[in-house]
């Protein structure tokens, strides 16, 4: 999953690299609000895409005395970056220069290339045309790589759900430039057909809205993967599975799971056994729990297993302190 997330962010960052001078050469030689919002998007966008890939680089380094669980969290916090970023560097610029235009409207100036005049509404078409391929392109490697990820979920249920933001990050961020040139292109050709060139402000704000509402999603995905969500649903309906069919359990008190990053899964049982198993039988039976569990999921990496009475759990869970742990109890 790190590959195809890694070769989705490659794709974009490259098209967005190029998209950038484009679109900035446009904006330069007509004027345009809308080419100079979606200039700076494209711009932010590429920071983006290099923001996540050190996110990913990180995720890597191994665990160490002071961080003893690893660094998978650390593409959680990058991508959280990435939407703060988006919010600020995209959307409230796209806005405020909407504003200005409409303030201040000037129709798209022609520009002189080679010696000849075009028309700025030739040459921004022009560039928004090629932004589109540039980024369909993108979309399609990312939608590619997701695709194989969500299975037989709904887009939004699978976006929700997954826990690589790298990869849904680049698919949002895709299919909001996408939506971005759509307006810019209306706006374009509004500003030039109706000679009001307030559309050009108008298509910039509404860009500019349109990247806000994305950064606020994605603000509200990795906030959640940062405080540590649970694994899903099914995974975590697998683990009980197989611990309520393992001989020797008399009760499953609690399993709680939580990633420490996309492919990296903590679970913690709470169980009671029964009281005539002698402590090379506990030993077996939480052994082989351990063993059924991560072969589960290859994203289950650590298992920690506790031996408690049914109605030690209850008080606990109600604030007062457990039972003292037995001889056989152990953590795997």
């Amino acid at each position: 999953m790190a590959h195809e997330s890694s070769g989705a962010i490659y794709t974009a960052a490259g098209a967005n690299l190029a998209i950038a001078v484009a679109k900035f050469a446009g904006a330069f030689f007509t004027g345009s609000s809308a080419m100079l919002a979606e200039g700076v998007h494209s711009v932010v966008d590429t920071a983006n895409q290099i923001l996540l890939l050190v996110g990913l680089k990180r995720a890597q380094k191994p665990a160490d005395a002071r961080f003893p669980f690893g660094y998978g969290r650390e593409v959680y916090f990058y991508a959280f970056l990435v939407a703060l970023l988006i919010f600020l560097g995209g959307g409230a610029f796209a806005v405020y220069e909407g504003i200005h235009k409409l303030q201040h409207p000037e129709p798209a100036a022609d520009a002189v290339i080679l010696g000849r005049t075009i028309p700025g509404s030739v040459v921004n078409l022009a560039i928004l045309g090629f932004a589109v391929l540039a980024e369909g392109y993108s979309c399609f490697v990312a939608l590619k790589a997701f695709w194989g990820e969500k299975g037989e979920r709904p887009p939004i249920t699978a976006i929700r759900r997954s826990k690589d933001p790298a990869l849904f990050t680049v698919l949002v961020e895709d299919v909001a430039a996408l939506t971005g040139l759509v307006v810019a292109f209306a706006g374009v050709i509004l500003a030039e057909m109706l000679d009001k060139p307030a559309f050009d402000g108008l298509a910039s704000i509404v860009i500019g809205l349109i990247l806000i509402g994305m950064a606020i999603f994605l603000m509200i995905e990795t906030h959640g993967l940062l405080v540590g969500e649970a694994a899903e649903p099914e995974l975590v309906a697998g683990l009980h599975a197989i611990v309520r069919s393992e001989p020797g359990v008399d009760h499953v008190n609690e399993v709680l799971t939580q990633h420490l990053g996309p492919a990296d899964i903590l679970v913690n049982v709470s169980l009671d056994i029964d009281d005539r198993l002698n402590g090379g039988e506990v030993e077996r039976l939480v052994g082989h729990l351990e063993t059924r569990m991560k072969g589960l999921s290859s994203k289950v990496r650590r298992v920690f297993i506790e031996i408690q009475a049914k109605d030690s759990q209850a008080k606990d869970s109600q604030g007062h302190h457990g039972a003292a742990a037995r001889p056989s109890d152990r953590v795997a």
